[in-house]
């Protein structure tokens, strides 16, 4: 199948043509986020292959059936960014990765959470300039602390079991409770309890309509004053301008995030040389209490090889008519 492969980066090319190298499928690789101004490069390819931050809604997927596509294939596990409804009216099948390493992700919600509590972004600026001053730099021990994980799906439970190796207290929240869950020691959170007792809240849940700005001034007020807040899932999950106002007040006492809900205008690009003019984000970055990076949780070796390999296997699946593992439908 002719495959046109969007917001392609180097190791994008690398790692889908490594998986591609027995399929045989035709590659074509663009730069271009896929939008309403960019979809006409697809044209002739029976399926499209996307990330994150492309657009795939009714016009964009109505173009591309014109175009004769008939496989939208997600490397990737979100798929907000995709009008389903749209997708199936057109009769254009959807795939996604439906699971890479979750360690990836949790493992760097950790990295996060130690940076930010450590204060070591801080500590690597001031040694640079041989400042060995420890002021500021004070942190707490996670053992004995209250974390919270909102999502308890493989990425949450491998969250909660390193929480639970530092010796944290790990309560959760999910619509849709894990016996995987608390089968490693952990509880699900009483109402309430995640405001009045987290120390450390870790964002781990698919954003939907519902979990739109979970975490907004209402949540944020009702927090531990001080508690410290990761996102590695959807910045769509936050209320960007109410958690800065609660890292004002001090409400909030920090800020780890590798998504943003504005990112798709910054993220996996290099801007060093322009002028970012998103002031929301910019003012983030000014506090120092903050970290931010850009979307790389993902972004392992083992990670990549599986999404690369599993979305081959999809457009395989299609091609020869076989039922499709990793459907997405309209709900």
């Amino acid at each position: 199948m002719k495959i046109a492969v969007f917001s392609a980066k180097r190791y994008d090319r690398q790692f889908l043509t490594a998986a591609n190298a027995t399929a045989g499928h035709q590659l074509r690789f663009f730069d271009e986020l896929l939008c309403e101004d960019t979809v006409s490069l697809a044209a002739g390819n029976e399926a499209v292959c996307i990330f994150v931050n492309d657009k795939a809604d009714a016009a964009v997927l109505k173009a591309l059936a014109a175009g004769g596509t008939r496989l939208v294939a997600l490397r990737c596990t979100g798929f907000n960014n995709v009008d389903l409804k749209a997708a199936a009216e057109l009769g254009l099948k959807v795939v996604r990765v439906v699971t890479y390493s979750p360690y990836s992700v949790a493992e760097h919600a950790v990295a996060l959470l130690q940076a930010i509590n450590r204060k070591i972004h801080r500590a690597y600026n001031r040694t640079r300039d041989s400042n060995f001053a420890l002021d500021g730099l004070m942190g707490f021990d996670l053992h004995g602390k209250t974390v919270a994980v909102v999502g308890t799906g493989k990425i949450g439970c491998v969250f909660a079991r390193i929480m639970l190796g530092f010796g944290c207290r790990v309560i959760g929240y999910d619509k849709y409770p894990s016996d995987n869950f608390t089968a490693l020691g952990a509880t699900y959170a009483q109402p309430g309890e995640i405001g009045a007792k987290a120390d450390i809240i870790s964002l781990h849940c698919p954003l939907t309509p519902e979990t739109h700005h979970i975490v907004n001034a209402e949540t944020l007020a009702r927090a531990k004053p001080g508690a410290l807040l990761i996102n590695t899932s959807r910045g769509g999950l936050v209320d960007t301008e109410a958690a800065i106002e609660a890292l004002k007040s001090g409400q909030l006492g920090g800020l780890a995030i590798d998504v943003y809900e504005q990112e798709a205008d910054l993220f996996f690009r290099d801007l060093s040389s322009t002028v970012i003019t998103d002031d929301v984000f910019q003012r983030l970055l000014s506090f120092p209490n903050v970290i931010v990076t850009g979307h790389q949780a993902f972004f392992t070796e083992e990670a990549i090889t599986t999404i690369c390999e599993t979305t081959i296997a999809s457009v395989g699946e299609f091609a020869a008519g076989l039922p499709l593992s990793n459907e997405i439908k309209a709900s």
